[in-house]
C-alpha cells in the first residue's frame, strides 16, 4: 500500500499543479528571509555599530562573522519555511490528486484557512521539538537517528493523514480511522521523514507529503 502511494505521489510530484505550489512556496520564503535579513541588517546599523565604532577593526571582522553567520543561518532556514508556507497551500496539492487519481470520488472539503494554517504551525512546531530532542542526545551513538525517525514517522504521519481524512471526515471519525490504520499511517510517516532527510528534495516535502497521505487515506477508507 505504502509503495504504490508512494510512486504515484512521485509521479505526480513535478506536475503542473506542484509546481505552482512550490512556486508560491518559495516566493514566501524568499521574500520572509530577505525581509529577516534587512530587519538584522537595521538593527545592527541601528544598535551595535554605533557602541563599537563604525571604522574599526573590530566592526569590520565583527561585520565579516556576523554576515557569513547570517548567510548559513538563511541557508538552513530555506526548508523548514518553506515547509510551513507550503502546509498553506496543501489543499491545492490535495484537490490535485483527487482529480487525477480518483475523479469519480466525492470531492474533500478545503480546510478553513485559519485551521489549515494552524495544523501548519502546529506541525512545523512538533517537528522543531522532536529534532531538537534528537540533537541533544547526539552524542548516544544511534539513540538519536532513531528517535529522528520513530518520533517524525509518527508526528508526520500523523497529522499528513489527519489533514487528508479531515477533507472527507469529522475530527473524532478522522481519529478513528488513524487509530484503526496506526501501523499503516506510521510507514508513511517514515517514508515522508526519509524524504524529509534529503537535501533540496525537502523542500518538496509538504507537496510529497501531502499527496502520499491522500493515497493511502483513500487506500485505508476503501478497507474500513
Amino acid at each position: 500500500m505504502i509503495f504504490s502511494a508512494a510512486s504515484l505521489a512521485l509521479n505526480q510530484l513535478f506536475s503542473k499543479s506542484f509546481r505552482v505550489v512550490l512556486w508560491k512556496s518559495l516566493g514566501l520564503t524568499i521574500a520572509m528571509l530577505i525581509g529577516l535579513w534587512f530587519a538584522f541588517d537595521l538593527a545592527y546599523q541601528s544598535f551595535a555599530l554605533p557602541m563599537i565604532g563604525a571604522d574599526s577593526w573590530i566592526a569590520a571582522i565583527l561585520s565579516w562573522i556576523l554576515g557569513a553567520g547570517l548567510v548559513l543561518s538563511l541557508g538552513f532556514l530555506i526548508a523548514p519555511v518553506t515547509s510551513i508556507f507550503g502546509g498553506f497551500f496543501i489543499d491545492d496539492i490535495a484537490e490535485a490528486v483527487e482529480q487525477k487519481h480518483y475523479p469519480n470520488d466525492p470531492s474533500g472539503e478545503p480546510l478553513p484557512v485559519a485551521k489549515s494554517a494552524l495544523l501548519s504551525l502546529k506541525f512545523t512546531l512538533l517537528v522543531i521539538s522532536t529534532n531538537i530532542l534528537a540533537l541533544m542526545l547526539l552524542l548516544v551513538p544511534g539513540v538519536n537517528l532513531i528517535i529522528f525517525f520513530v518520533a517524525n514517522g509518527y508526528l508526520l504521519g500523523r497529522e499528513y493523514f489527519q489533514f487528508a481524512a479531515l477533507r472527507f471526515l469529522s475530527p473524532k471519525e478522522a481519529d478513528n480511522l488513524r487509530h484503526k490504520a496506526s501501523g499503516t499511517v506510521f510507514i508513511g510517516g517514515l517514508v515522508i521523514t526519509i524524504f524529509l532527510s534529503i537535501p533540496l528534495l525537502n523542500l518538496l516535502t509538504p507537496l510529497f507529503a501531502a499527496a502520499l497521505m491522500m493515497h493511502v487515506f483513500k487506500k485505508i477508507q476503501r478497507k474500513y
